[in-house]
């Protein structure tokens, strides 16, 4: 990883570390999944992994540490992963694929979280997942106006890094 990689790393993680700061007195609305999504298809999965360790670790000494850092890094890793995957395999993806991608992923965020604060609580899982179905939602929504309004810039100016591989293609 080059110099210029990990100063895009500490932008985006800064960013993300002062979205989710701001944007706190919101339930499960934040920028984070929607730039460690930008941060896979641009730069790589393993470039996401970093960003999700980074911002993680960061923003839960601000926000608080617990035992669920854990399995934030874990749902934030694997959707990086998934879309840094995205990404090498698909050049010229639709930003209106990759708004589905970030709904779809506040979703399987949740689902994660649940499963493993579920093994903690006991009980039963589908209500506890249910009961928590509006706050998932909140994360979804905010995935997909987050990525609306920060792809297209992020994708800009990340362009002298990504060789002009990644293009938003119209939908119109």
């Amino acid at each position: 990883m080059n110099t210029y990689k990990l100063t895009l790393l500490a932008l985006l993680a800064a960013l993300a570390v002062v979205g989710r700061s701001a944007f706190a007195f919101l339930p499960n609305v934040q920028p984070v999944t929607s730039l460690i999504i930008i941060c896979g298809f641009i730069l790589g999965p393993v470039a996401s992994i970093v960003l999700t360790f980074l911002t993680t670790f960061l923003s839960n000494m601000l926000l608080g540490m617990g035992i669920w850092t854990v399995w934030q890094v874990v749902s934030w890793g694997l959707i990086g992963i998934f879309s840094g995957l995205l990404g090498k395999f698909f050049k010229n993806v639709p930003l209106f694929i990759i708004v589905v991608f970030a709904v779809f992923s506040g979703y399987f965020y949740g689902f994660v979280i649940s499963l493993t604060t579920y093994s903690i609580a006991g009980g039963n899982f589908f209500a506890y997942y249910l009961a928590g179905l509006p706050f998932d939602s909140y994360h979804a929504i905010g995935n997909g106006v987050f990525m609306v309004l920060l792809y297209p810039v992020i994708s800009h100016f990340f362009k002298k890094y990504a060789n002009n591989r990644f293009t938003i293609q119209n939908t119109n």
